[in-house]
C-alpha cells in the first residue's frame, strides 16, 4: 500500500526550498495541476524545475513563475508564457534550453540509472558549449548527462493502491519517464482503484516508482483553442 493523501497541500509538505523537481505534462496536457497549485500556495522557493515547458501565464507552472518560486528551469520550450520570456530576457531566472528529444532521453536515462549518453542533437550549436564531442562512425556526437530529481510530480489517469499507474492517451507524455527519475514520486490521479482492478498488461508505471498518491479533479484547460470558422 502506498501513502494516499487527501489534501494537496499536505502532499507537497515535504518539498523544501532549493529542491529539484520534475513536473510532468506537455503544455497543459497531463500536468499535475492541483499539486502545482498546492506548491504555489505553500510558497516553496529557489526551485529547479525540469519540465517540457513552463505552463502558461496564469496556469500550471506559470503560477510558480508569477510567485518567483523558480530559480532555474530545464526545459525544451518557452512556449506561450510571456512571464517566462520576460524573466529570461531580464536575467531573473536561469534557463537551460534543451532539445526536446535530448530532454526526454536525459530523464529516461536518469530513471534507468544510466549516467550519460551521446547524441547528435545540438552539435555545432550553442548547446555544444562546454560538452565533450566524440566521433562515432564519422559523425559527431555530444555527451549529455542524465537528469534526476528530488521529487517528481506527475499526473495519471488511474492508480491502484499499490501505486501502479495508467495514463490516458497523450497525457502520458513526460509523466511515465519522470515517475522513474524522481527519488520521490507523487502521483496526482483522477481515480484510485483497488489492488487487482488494473490489468497488469496495461500498467504504464509500476508502483515501485511511486511513493505517494492523491486523487483530485482537474480543470484540464486548453493551452490554445483553435476552431474552424
Amino acid at each position: 500500500m502506498k501513502k494516499i493523501y487527501t489534501d494537496f497541500v499536505e502532499a507537497v509538505e515535504g518539498i523544501q526550498d532549493g529542491m529539484t523537481l520534475m513536473v510532468g505534462g506537455f503544455g497543459l496536457c497531463g500536468i499535475p495541476e492541483n499539486l502545482i497549485q498546492a506548491l504555489a500556495e505553500k510558497g516553496t522557493k529557489d526551485l529547479t524545475i525540469i519540465s517540457n515547458n513552463c505552463g502558461v501565464d496564469d496556469w500550471g507552472l506559470g503560477l510558480l513563475l508569477q510567485n518567483k518560486q523558480i530559480k532555474k528551469i530545464i526545459a525544451s520550450y518557452v512556449g506561450e508564457n510571456k512571464e517566462f520570456e520576460r524573466q529570461l530576457l531580464a536575467g531573473e531566472i536561469e534557463v537551460e534550453l534543451t532539445p526536446q528529444g535530448t530532454l526526454a532521453e536525459k530523464i529516461r536515462a536518469g530513471g534507468a540509472g544510466i549516467p550519460a549518453f551521446f547524441t547528435p542533437a545540438g552539435v555545432g550549436t550553442p548547446i555544444e558549449e562546454g560538452k565533450e564531442v566524440r566521433m562515432f562512425n564519422g559523425k559527431e556526437y555530444l555527451l549529455e548527462e542524465a537528469l534526476t530529481a528530488d521529487v517528481s510530480l506527475i499526473r495519471a489517469f488511474k492508480a491502484d493502491k499499490m501505486g501502479n499507474l495508467v495514463y490516458r492517451k497523450t497525457a502520458r507524455n513526460f509523466n511515465a519517464m519522470m515517475a522513474a527519475a524522481g527519488k520521490v514520486t507523487i502521483a496526482e490521479t483522477e481515480e484510485i482503484v483497488e489492488i487487482g482492478d488494473l490489468d497488469p498488461n496495461f500498467i504504464h508505471s509500476p508502483g515501485i516508482y511511486v511513493q505517494a498518491l492523491i486523487q483530485g479533479e482537474q480543470e484540464k484547460r486548453i493551452e490554445r483553442r483553435t476552431t474552424r470558422g
